[in-house]
């Protein structure tokens, strides 16, 4: 099958076209280009110069001492670190075994990050005295945005042609940078609340990002979301625990849904929550890649009753969720066909929320504007925002995390 592009939207598809072709697909398989729906752009960049800090690369104590001597001069920064690799480390255990420079390592979770004594001083911060700073980003943050054109050529090479950033700090300098650096990466930009007024097509959701410990009375959540609904701004919310997802449902429904609402994560789901989630109508966007990546930590530190919940996939879709995927990078592997490989060979204990690669490919052909959406087409009309695999489709689906993209027309 022949298909001829104008550059920006697919004008013809036939058995025999005219004319020579451009780029031969030796029976590769054509396919709109994926998208991210759930990913950090700035703090991705970032990590890509700094060093790992957990699992899989760093599993023991020792290990992380061996991968933190590193002498020099200016900032080491680590990334990815996990409790069950050294215990809850802080400045002290850092001045004792890290080199004699300016130390920071950010936990996993994107929540944490933990200051050796010269970071502290570097950065003129006193309290708190364990060096274990939540929430802090502002702080930390030493210079300007980070360049994000390294990660765009990777995130291009693995076929991704569009993303949606996630960062709930995110106010006008964010959008604009993003805006200024993305190039044509096709964009929906979600953030606080600061964003509202900006009339701008790549303006996305405001973000809501609260945890168990922090999080507000109903009645002032609904009021927040009712305030983004009333400005036709829709909500994309947090929720990777069970507290977390049941207040956000809760505010959402005394506030009233509108179209495009988001759950990000839905790590714990239950049956009830499933059928709230799809009485209110919301769109939710998982990550595949959570349950492989993080398998042995899921099962040391999550109560087996709620495994069956963890991470689901095939519940949402037989309830009739709308279903989007993104990596949420740095925290999780941005490569989506290691993503959708998770999907449907889910690790064992947790093989009973599996899907069908086709049903995998689809949590990434979402449109950008709507991750609750039908997924995009190879069709006369859409954009030719297209991929070519290796392989033709009967062979990718056997493996998907082997798949490799030859070429793109966007």
């Amino acid at each position: 099958m022949d298909v001829r592009t104008n550059g920006k939207i697919i004008t013809e598809i036939a058995p025999h076209l005219e004319g020579v072709a451009d780029i031969d697909g030796k029976g590769g398989a054509l396919l709109p280009g994926l998208h991210d729906h759930h990913i950090h752009l700035n703090a991705t960049a970032a990590a890509m110069n700094s060093m790992r800090c957990g699992p899989p690369e760093v599993m023991t104590e020792d290990d992380l001492i061996k991968a933190l001597d590193q002498p020099g001069e200016g900032f080491l920064r680590g990334v990815g670190y996990h409790h069950s690799v050294a215990g809850e480390i802080n400045r002290d255990w850092l001045d004792a075994n890290g080199p004699d420079r300016p130390v920071r390592i950010q936990h996993r979770s994107g929540r944490l990050w933990i200051l050796n004594s010269r970071a502290m001083d570097e950065l003129g911060i006193k309290e708190p005295k364990d060096g274990r700073l939540y929430d802090s980003d502002h702080i930390i943050r030493r210079s300007g945005f980070p360049d994000l054109t390294p990660l765009i050529k990777r995130l291009r090479s693995y076929g991704i042609v569009g993303v949606t950033e996630v960062t709930p700090s995110n106010g006008i300098a964010e959008f604009e940078n993003y805006l200024e650096q993305a190039g044509d990466l096709n964009l929906s930009i979600m953030g606080k609340a600061e964003l509202t007024g900006v009339s701008h097509p790549r303006r996305g959701h405001l973000k809501l990002h609260y945890h168990d410990h922090d999080l507000p009375a109903l009645a002032d959540l609904a009021r927040v979301i009712g305030t983004a609904h009333d400005a036709g701004r829709a909500i994309a919310a947090h929720c990777v625990t069970r507290a977390e997802l049941m207040m956000t449902l809760a505010a959402i429904e005394k506030a009233g849904p509108i179209d495009r609402d988001r759950i990000e994560h839905a790590a714990i789901a239950d049956e009830a929550a499933i059928e709230w989630m799809q009485r209110l109508g919301v769109i939710v966007v998982t990550q595949p890649n959570f349950i492989a990546e993080r398998r042995a930590a899921y099962l040391k530190d999550v109560p087996e009753a709620d495994h069956p919940h963890l991470w689901r996939l095939k519940s949402f879709l037989g309830a009739g969720l709308p279903l989007a995927a993104g990596s949420d990078a740095p925290f999780g592997d941005p490569n989506p066909w290691a993503a959708m490989a998770a999907a449907v060979k889910r690790p064992k204990g947790f093989e009973a929320e599996s899907i069908t690669p086709e049903e995998a490919l689809a949590l990434y052909t979402k449109p950008a504007e709507d991750a609750g959406g039908e997924p995009r087409r190879v069709a006369v009309g859409e954009p030719a925002d297209l991929i070519l695999l290796d392989r033709g489709w009967d062979e990718a689906r056997k493996d998907l995390g082997e798949v490799k993209m030859v070429s793109f027309t966007s």
